[in-house]
C-alpha cells in the first residue's frame, strides 16, 4: 500500500453520526474527467452533474492500469465508478472480451450490465449479462456476437468458460463487485478458477464494503502492488435515516399490523424486507388483496418473473417490493423513501445494509420496523453498538385503523363525486337507507364504485400519447395550449381517423376493422405459478369450471396469485367461480382493488 493510499484511508472515513456532503458529491465536475464525447453525452442524459467521491478517486488510477482495492458503502455510485473507466478503455467492435465484471446475484449482474450499457450506448460498446436461470443459448449468442464487456455471476460465467463459449485470454480487466458478499455466498472456488483464466498482464479491481480473510487471500494471490481507497470502511453510517419502531400487536395477525402501518405512513414506495421466502409470498398476497401494488422478489421466483419485476423497478413502477435480503442484494430503487422491516434480521449488520437503501447520496430516508419479542435482541444491539435511536410509535388500535381506512375511502369517493351531477338520485339514496338490506346494497355499490373508479384512474395514467397530425404541429408549439382550451363540442366536429375509416368501410361494404373496445374489469384470483399453472393451464382449468374463457382478454400469472382481465359483461360469470375448487384450493376471486 502506498503512502498516498494510506493517507486516503486516514482522511476519508467518517464515523457514525458524522454528516458530510463531501461523502456524496465530489468537488470536481465530470468535465474534469476528460471523458470522450460519446460517454459524456450519456452521462449528461442521465442527469449526472458531479461525480461521487468514489467515482472521482478511482477514475484516473483505473485509466493508468493500477490494481485497486476500493472500500465504499452502499449508495455511493460504485457501478459508474468502475463502469466509466471500463467504457473509456474499451474498443467498440473489437469482438473480444476486454473486461469482466463479477457480481454475487443475478439481479445485481443485470442491473450493473444495464447501467454500463446505458452509459456506453453512444460509443457502441456491447455488454453481455451472463447469469443463471436465463437462457444459455441466448447468452452464447451474445458472446458470439462479440461482447466487449461481460457482466455476470461466478457460477454461470464459469459454465461458459468450461464449455468454451467464453475466452478470457485477452481480457485486460476484471472487477469483483460486492466481493465480500460474493465470497460469503460460497463462490471462492469459482472466482479463483475464473481469475486463473485471465492473462498474466491484467488489471484487478475489488470493490468491497469489508476485507475479510478470503478477500485478503485474493489480494495477495491476484493483485500487484494494489492501491487501496478506504472511503467508508467497515463503518456503516445511518445519519440520514429516521428509524421508527412499531411493536407488533397480538390482537390481529402480523400482516394486518403491516396494513395498518401502511395506512398511517402512506409511503409512495418502499422495500419490505422479510427473513423467509414464505413470508414474502404471504405479505405480497395480503398487500395486493388489500389494494396495495406489491411485487415479490425471492430466490424461488422464476427468472422471467425476476426480469419482469426488475424491469418495473427500473421504470419506477413498483410501489412496494417485498424481498429477502439475498434477492434484493444490489438492487437500487431511485428516490426510495422507505425501508420496512417486516421482520428484523438476527445480524444487526444486515439491518444496516437493508436501511442503507434509503437515504442514499445524502438524501433522507425512513426505516419502519415491526418489532416483536424475539427481535428485541437485535434492537438492543443496534441501539448499543451503533447508537441508533428508534422513535417509538404506537400501533393503531383496530378502531383507529378502521377510521384511517374509512377516511381514505371517503376521500376517494369525494374525489370521484367532484364535478358529478347526482342530485336527482338523492331521494333514491334516502329510500335505500330505509330497506332492511340497506347495508348489503350500499356495500355492493361501494365495491362497484371502487373497482371502476380505480381502474379508470389507472387507465388514465397509462393512456398513450396520440401522435399529432404533422400539418398541425409545424411551427405552432406556442399555439398548442389555446387549441386544447377550445370547447369540447368543437373538437367533436372533427372526426377521428378511426371514425373516418369506419365510414369508408361502411360505404364500401367492407366490415369495419375499428370496433370499439368493450369495457374490461380486472379480477384477482388466489392461484398462480406456484400452483403449477401457466396461461394455457389456468385457462383450461377455468373452462372446466364453466367459465366463458373465450372472453378472457388477458391472464397475468404471478407466483402465488393471478389477474384476469375480462369484459364487464362477463364479470358475473367469473364472480360465480368463487368457492369452487381449483388445483386443490378453494377458489377466491374478486375484483382487484387498487389504490
Amino acid at each position: 500500500m502506498s503512502d498516498a493510499s494510506a493517507g486516503s484511508e486516514k482522511s476519508a472515513s467518517p464515523g457514525v453520526g458524522e454528516t458530510s456532503d463531501q461523502e456524496y458529491i465530489a468537488e470536481l465536475g465530470f468535465d474534469q474527467f476528460n471523458l470522450s464525447p460519446s460517454i459524456r453525452r450519456a452521462v449528461t442524459e442521465r442527469g449526472y452533474l458531479h461525480p461521487t467521491p468514489v467515482q472521482a478517486r478511482v477514475f484516473q488510477p483505473m485509466l493508468e492500469g493500477r490494481d485497486l482495492i476500493v472500500r465504499s458503502k452502499t449508495g455511493t455510485g460504485k457501478t459508474a465508478a468502475f463502469g466509466l473507466p471500463l467504457l473509456e478503455m474499451a474498443t467498440a467492435g473489437s469482438g473480444e472480451v476486454e473486461a469482466l465484471v463479477l457480481c454475487p446475484t443475478r439481479e445485481l449482474a443485470l442491473q450493473v450490465a444495464t447501467e454500463i450499457s446505458d452509459l456506453g450506448k453512444y460509443k457502441g460498446v456491447s455488454v453481455a449479462a451472463i447469469y443463471g436461470g436465463a437462457s444459455m443459448k441466448a447468452q452464447e449468442e451474445a458472446l458470439e456476437k462479440g461482447a466487449v464487456i461481460v457482466v455476470g455471476t461466478p457460477g454461470r460465467i464459469y459454465d461458459h468458460i468450461r464449455r468454451g463459449n467464453l475466452r478470457l485470454d485477452r481480457c485486460k480487466r476484471a472487477v469483483l463487485d460486492e466481493a465480500d458478499e460474493m465470497l460469503s455466498q460460497g463462490f471462492f472456488e469459482e472466482v479463483t478458477r475464473i481469475l486463473d483464466h485471465l492473462p498474466e498482464l491484467r488489471q484487478i479491481l475489488l470493490f468491497s464494503a469489508t476485507v475479510p480473510p478470503d478477500i485478503q487471500n485474493l489480494i495477495a494471490r491476484y493483485t500487484r502492488n494494489p492501491e487501496t481507497f478506504l472511503l467508508s470502511g467497515d463503518v456503516l453510517t445511518v445519519e440520514h435515516i429516521k428509524h421508527i419502531r412499531y411493536d407488533v400487536s397480538d390482537a390481529y395477525p402480523k400482516p394486518r399490523n403491516l396494513i395498518y402501518i401502511l395506512e398511517m405512513e402512506e409511503p409512495e414506495n418502499a422495500i419490505v424486507f422479510c427473513n423467509t421466502r414464505d413470508d414474502t409470498g404471504l405479505v405480497t398476497a395480503v398487500l395486493n388483496r388489500n389494494g396495495f401494488d406489491a411485487e415479490l422478489l425471492n430466490g424461488d421466483l422464476p427468472q422471467k418473473e425476476r426480469e419482469r419485476v426488475m424491469a418495473k423497478v427500473k421504470r419506477g413502477e413498483v410501489a412496494l417490493m417485498v424481498a429477502t435480503d439475498i434477492a434484493a442484494r444490489g438492487i437500487d430503487i431511485s428516490d426510495l423513501a422507505y425501508v420496512i422491516n417486516y421482520s428484523l434480521p438476527e445480524d444487526p449488520a444486515i439491518y444496516l445494509h437493508r436501511v442503507g437503501r434509503t437515504g442514499r447520496i445524502g438524501k433522507k430516508g425512513i426505516a419502519i420496523n415491526l418489532v416483536s419479542g424475539r427481535e428485541l435482541n437485535t434492537l438492543s444491539a443496534l441501539e448499543n453498538r451503533y447508537g441508533i435511536n428508534f422513535e417509538r410509535r404506537a400501533m393503531p388500535t383496530p378502531e383507529q385503523a378502521l377510521s384511517l381506512w374509512t377516511e381514505r375511502h371517503v376521500r376517494e369517493i369525494r374525489e370521484g363525486a367532484s364535478g358529478s351531477v347526482y342530485d336527482g338520485l338523492l331521494p333514491l339514496a334516502g329510500q335505500i337507507k330505509q330497506h332492511s338490506d340497506a347495508d348489503d346494497l350500499i356495500a355492493f355499490l361501494l365495491k362497484y364504485f371502487f373497482a371502476h373508479h380505480r381502474m379508470d384512474r389507472i387507465q388514465s395514467t397509462h393512456l398513450p400519447t396520440q401522435p399529432s397530425d404533422k400539418r398541425s404541429t409545424e411551427g405552432r408549439s406556442s399555439a398548442a395550449a389555446p387549441e386544447r382550451e377550445k370547447p369540447q363540442r368543437d373538437r367533436r366536429k372533427r372526426s377521428r381517423p378511426s371514425e373516418r375509416a369506419g365510414a369508408a368501410d361502411a360505404a364500401s361494404g367492407r366490415p369495419s376493422q375499428h370496433k370499439a373496445r368493450p369495457e374490461t374489469v380486472r379480477f384477482w384470483m388466489n392461484v398462480g405459478a406456484a400452483d403449477g399453472f401457466d396461461d394455457a393451464g389456468l385457462k383450461a382449468a377455468l373452462e372446466s369450471l364453466g367459465a366463458p374463457t373465450a372472453n378472457l382478454a388477458r391472464i397475468d400469472i404471478r407466483p402465488t396469485y393471478s389477474y384476469l382481465v375480462i369484459p364487464e359483461e362477463s364479470a358475473t360469470s367469473f364472480e360465480g367461480l368463487a368457492g369452487k375448487t381449483l388445483g386443490g384450493k378453494t377458489l377466491k376471486l374478486e375484483r382487484a382493488k387498487r389504490r
